[in-house]
């Protein structure tokens, strides 16, 4: 599973993890990028799916937030240290339940940097470092920002980790409606949005399956929508599930997919949105 990333929209991750949970389909490995890579962490410490829909409700952007005067950025995402002690069952990658690489990118030379060892908080923050919203995090000497600007969808380093078949989730929806930005950060965000459409054929060569839960009208904040934002996780996960269920040889449903199939000179990964 490659969890891509998206802010509160990333609690949509949960419902798919929670559906894979319930079909007893069982994930070998996740990468994760900016809040992917925090839904990631604690889905791999050993957190179920019920467990985690019961964290996300209690997360607001405060939770991970604190304002800072800085010219690195608005905020600190220090207190991302302190939940993740809170709610994770280990803090080294080595004492994970499950593989998991964790992507952010090197703030002077660009070079994508995957975490597989070490310390989870140091590279989660890391992760999450949203430019422009939040300070960069320092990690061995290395000034580390989000790992959007590496892996939007983190497909790659899952490949190379081993993974056979490889789903990615892009939470691909723009953040600016009609009615314009509210915030400098809704213009940051939309911008990020239209590279990271941009970008995207480098990580969907590695993906076997995308799949996009609709995610259209919730803003980055919208921490307080999370039981909507769960349920399209869900619906996103349930629509894969023929796919995913072949691979490994299950009976498939009775209920088929919307598939969304590329076309070109070489395989593409189908695209999955739910009907």
């Amino acid at each position: 599973m490659a969890l891509g990333g998206g802010f509160a929209r990333g609690i949509a991750h949960i419902g798919l993890l929670k559906v894979l949970e319930e079909e007893n389909i069982p994930v070998d490995f996740v990468g994760g990028t900016s809040v992917g890579s925090l839904i990631g962490a604690v889905y791999c410490s050993g957190r179920s799916g019920n467990e985690m829909k019961e964290i996300a409700s209690h997360v607001r952007f405060r939770t991970f937030a604190r304002w800072t005067l800085s010219r690195y950025g608005f905020f600190s995402n220090d207190r991302m240290e302190n939940w993740l002690t809170q709610y994770l069952h280990c803090s080294k990658f080595e004492d994970l339940k499950i593989p998991l690489a964790v992507v952010a990118t090197d703030f002077k030379t660009g070079e994508p940097v995957v975490f597989r060892s070490g310390s989870i908080a140091d590279a989660v923050r890391a992760s999450c470092a949203y430019p422009g919203m939040f300070q960069p995090v320092e990690v061995d000497g290395r000034m580390l920002v989000d790992g959007m600007l590496s892996y939007a969808v983190p497909t790659t380093p899952l490949k190379q980790m081993g993974a056979d078949r490889v789903l990615g989730v892009y939470l691909s929806a723009h953040w600016v409606q009609m009615r314009g930005p509210r915030s400098p950060f809704d213009v940051i965000g939309q911008c990020f949005s239209i590279a990271q459409d941009r970008m995207s054929n480098e990580w969907k060569k590695d993906a076997d399956l995308i799949v996009e839960p609709n995610v259209e009208g919730f803003s980055y904040d919208a921490f307080e929508r999370t039981p909507e934002l769960i349920h399209a996780g869900e619906e996103a996960m349930r629509a894969a599930l023929p796919t995913v269920k072949k691979w490994l040889g299950m009976t498939e449903p009775t209920v088929k997919p919307t598939l969304r199939q590329k076309t070109g000179p070489k395989a593409e990964p189908q695209e999955i949105v739910p009907s």
